[in-house]
């Protein structure tokens, strides 16, 4: 644990600026994703200095690339702590990776922003986690496939926490409502074109009615391609995904995805103000490449950070999180804010299918944002049951 002089010597020192640390991926299997949220992170940072900072003081980055390897995020994120006057860090990208880091986060009685999609069961009173958990995202999507797809489900993921942890909750959603898993596979998370192609050949065969994916980075992009090559029609058999988003359907070619689905709390085609804002910024400074929920969860993450900042004017961790209970932020997807209950995002779920220029139509939202249950207490699909209402 932090002694109290250590935090309140960093709290005095570098009066020039804000000290905060951030911590993706922009190399190796992940990058895609870490880059994103890399990239919404800048974005945010620049539009709080812009503005003057916060209480007069910019925001100071200090950034590295874990390079998608939980040892580096460990190495990393110690680094930072111990050597570079941070408390406050922006970063992973996996569970694999917050895993790797939560050990010295706690340690050092730290603040981390987590702000991928994970498949709950955490919590830490040194984690923000602004991305989406099961029941805002994994439940609406088991009961919109089994209303408008079909009882039987082919199951494939990554070998790591978060992709058998997502199967084993979307496994017991389907069986528990009379669906079907006709198959469940694994494959590393950077898998060889060759066993990519083992399992499109499998899902050929077995003709499920829905293919539920948590595969990720290259491998995912690799799988779209070549269930395409394959011959499986999309719109017969689609891809539902947690995790495959406007920036990876260009990268796989948008041609590709259409009909493919999608549950998530953010789609860049969202009709609201607060996206209308975030995308002119997003286009003003990165051009054409499309923002998506990784992107915009990591911009999120930063806003709430400096409202919370600006009532505490100080990096203390117990006052900051207790600031980050009390603001709220107008963001992209919607007002956003934090549960005080487990330090998890308030989020409106979303699902949305593929175009073939790569967008995504919303096809369902919730009526309301829906608080995050990440323990599952309220287990079950009764309550999200979508009872025909459409976007």
């Amino acid at each position: 644990m932090q002694s109290n002089s250590r935090q309140s010597a960093r709290q005095s020192g570098a009066e020039a600026g804000w000290r905060v640390g951030v911590l993706y991926s922009r190399t190796g299997v992940t990058a895609a994703t870490g880059s994103e949220h890399f990239y919404g992170t800048v974005l945010a940072i620049e539009e709080i200095n812009a503005a003057g900072g916060v209480d007069g003081r910019l925001l100071d980055p200090v950034a590295y690339d874990a390079r998608s390897d939980p040892d580096e995020y460990h190495r990393l994120a110690s680094r930072m702590l111990q050597d570079d006057d941070v408390t406050v860090i922006f970063g992973c990208s996996t569970s694999s990776s917050r895993k790797a880091v939560l050990p010295v986060i706690e340690r050092y009685n730290a603040l981390l922003w987590y702000c991928s999609i994970y498949e709950g069961f955490e919590y830490s009173p040194n984690v923000i986690y602004t991305g989406a958990v099961p029941n805002q995202n994994s439940m609406q999507l088991a009961a919109y496939l089994l209303r408008n797809h079909g009882q039987r489900f082919f199951l494939v993921g990554a070998d790591y926490i978060y992709p058998r942890e997502s199967n084993r909750i979307m496994r017991d959603m389907v069986e528990q409502h009379g669906g079907e898993i006709v198959d469940e596979v694994y494959l590393p998370s950077d898998a060889e074109p060759d066993a990519l192609d083992e399992v499109v050949r499998q899902i050929n065969a077995a003709q499920p009615d829905v293919v539920f994916s948590t595969l990720i980075g290259r491998g995912a992009r690799k799988f779209y391609q070549l269930y395409r090559e394959r011959g499986i029609d999309p719109a017969r058999i689609p891809i539902a995904s947690l995790t495959m988003t406007e920036g990876e359907t260009h990268m796989i070619g948008p041609e590709l995805c259409g009909s493919h689905i999608v549950s998530a709390s953010y789609l860049n085609t969202l009709n609201l103000d607060g996206n209308k804002r975030f995308l002119k910024s997003w286009r003003a400074r990165f051009g054409d490449q499309p923002a998506s929920m990784w992107s915009e969860m990591a911009y999120n993450q930063v806003h709430l950070f400096a409202l919370a900042l600006a009532r505490t004017k100080n990096l203390d961790t117990a006052k900051l999180v207790e600031s980050i209970h009390e603001v709220e932020f107008d963001s992209p997807e919607g007002v956003l804010r934090i549960d005080p209950e487990n330090n998890h995002a308030i989020l409106t779920p979303r699902i949305a299918v593929c175009r073939p220029d790569g967008a995504f139509d919303i096809v369902w939202e919730g009526r309301s944002p829906i608080k995050p249950d990440p323990y599952l207490i309220s287990y079950g699909l009764a309550e999200f049951w979508l009872d025909g209402e459409q976007a």
